[in-house]
């Protein structure tokens, strides 16, 4: 074997160790992908744009997101993606190949989110301090990742602001003739219309719903009526509904004559029962209710309506409760009264989830319209109805919670209760409602068009 040493013919030249070397120092320099979220801080019902850049053409990466709540469980949705010609990923123009949602989905990475493998079941999300904003952290991944996220490095991350309050908004706490709750007031002159904002039979105070409507332009007084341990002992009179409305008519802040109520689940049934049998005459906002009404005059009364027929409960191979059956208007309840809405005086919105697993609510909702329309009202409903849409309608982006853990009476303890719905078509549901309530606020209690409060 002959070894033969060449120099300056068989060797590399000056000029072409120098092209090299600046071609491995260029890709050793090159820039990193860029992830960019706009806006990074806004409001939780405000879509935001994620843009990853900077990557090679035709490279599949996972974007990612993640969030502790306050009960510092985490919770995460991932799309899988691959980048353009240009080298680009787009969550709002792309398709997600797989992951926690599929498809064109400019939101997924906020409404697909579910507890990170390995967390207790029935975890249901929701803000308690809306003073400070839902941090979520946007990352992007190289390749098609799937679980062990907080294993691997990301290439890049991003930190956003989900915040219920806009700027200038005021949180006021409520305690006034026996009325318990937080009034939220919009930032500006004012006066404004009033919504009273009254939830479910969980009980508590919740406030992100009202701060969301003052961000909106309304002073909404979120309502409490009964704290969890007062469940199966709540004897506050039905008047102190009526008290709370005619504080917030009478506030500073409201303008008297627009003042209207937004209900859920328990809180419809209050709210029906108040703009039907009372002197209050609200614009009503109903979701998920219904005109059931116990003849007793308390709140525990009210509340044993939750339950119907203890008899007919039953579960599913999940072992979930449903209620859905326990209550229809046909049922034999010596208790049951049924409001009667043909004496409404003003604009409903009747809103029902084809899934709603907690009552029947399309048979409730033909009763209603039925009601009115026997006397000459039912151009005073509005009625919506969502196929594969639940009992739990949250503002926009929120998390699916198809069954959830929930105390219904202290002596019994707790369970899982199916709420229903299916995840895809009830997240595009809560997008679309919200913007349907907002329109149909402004078109009663606004006289000219708010501008949206941003952040």
């Amino acid at each position: 074997m002959h070894v033969f040493l060449c120099q300056g013919v068989c060797g590399p030249s000056k000029e072409t160790t120098s092209k090299a070397a600046i071609r491995a120092s260029a890709m050793s320099q090159a820039a990193p992908p860029l992830l960019s979220v706009r806006p990074t801080r806004g409001l939780v019902d405000e879509a935001f744009q994620v843009l990853v850049e900077n990557l090679s053409p035709g490279v599949p990466v996972t974007l990612h997101s993640l969030h502790q709540s306050e009960d510092k469980h985490y919770w995460e949705a991932y799309g899988h993606y691959i980048s353009t010609s240009t080298g680009v990923v787009s969550v709002t123009d792309d398709l997600s190949l797989g992951g926690t949602y599929q498809g064109k989905e400019a939101m997924g990475l906020l409404w697909s989110m579910r507890p990170v493998p390995g967390s207790r079941t029935g975890l249901r999300l929701r803000k308690m301090n809306v003073c400070s904003p839902m941090l979520v952290s946007i990352s992007v991944y190289s390749g098609h990742v799937s679980h062990d996220f907080s294993q691997r490095p990301p290439l890049a991350a991003v930190l956003t602001e989900r915040w219920f309050m806009a700027p200038g908004v005021r949180r006021l706490d409520i305690k006034d003739r026996g009325v318990r709750g937080t009034l939220f007031i919009p930032s500006g002159p004012g006066p404004f219309p009033g919504m009273l904002d009254m939830l479910g039979s969980g009980g508590g105070l919740l406030e992100y719903r009202s701060a969301l409507l003052a961000s909106h332009g309304y002073a909404s007084l979120a309502l409490e009526y009964f704290a969890p341990r007062e469940l199966a002992s709540a004897d506050l009179e039905l008047d102190y509904f009526e008290k709370a409305f005619e504080m917030l008519r009478h506030h500073p802040a409201v303008i008297p004559g627009r003042v209207g109520i937004l209900g859920l689940s328990l809180g419809t049934k209050v709210g029906m029962y108040l703009a039907s049998e009372s002197s209050v005459k609200p614009t009503c906002v109903c979701i998920s209710g219904s005109h059931f009404f116990p003849c007793g005059k308390t709140l525990s009364a009210v509340h044993q309506m939750v339950y119907g027929d203890v008899e007919k409960l039953r579960m599913n191979d999940n072992q979930n409760l449903i209620w859905g059956d326990t209550m229809t208007i046909s049922s034999d309840l010596s208790w049951k009264l049924d409001i009667s809405v043909r004496t409404l005086n003003c604009p409903v919105m009747l809103v029902n989830g084809l899934d709603d697993q907690t009552q029947p609510a399309v048979e409730f909702a033909e009763d209603i319209f039925h009601m009115m329309h026997s006397v000459g009202k039912d151009h005073l409903l509005t009625r919506l109805e969502y196929p594969d849409t639940g009992h739990l309608i949250e503002p926009p982006y929120s998390p699916h919670f198809r069954a959830t853990n929930f105390i219904w009476d202290n002596k019994k303890g707790k369970g899982s209760l199916l709420w229903g719905g299916q995840t895809k078509p009830h997240s595009d549901v809560q997008e679309d409602l919200w913007t349907e309530i907002l329109a149909f606020l402004q078109q009663h209690l606004y006289s000219r068009q708010s501008p949206r409060a941003r952040m």
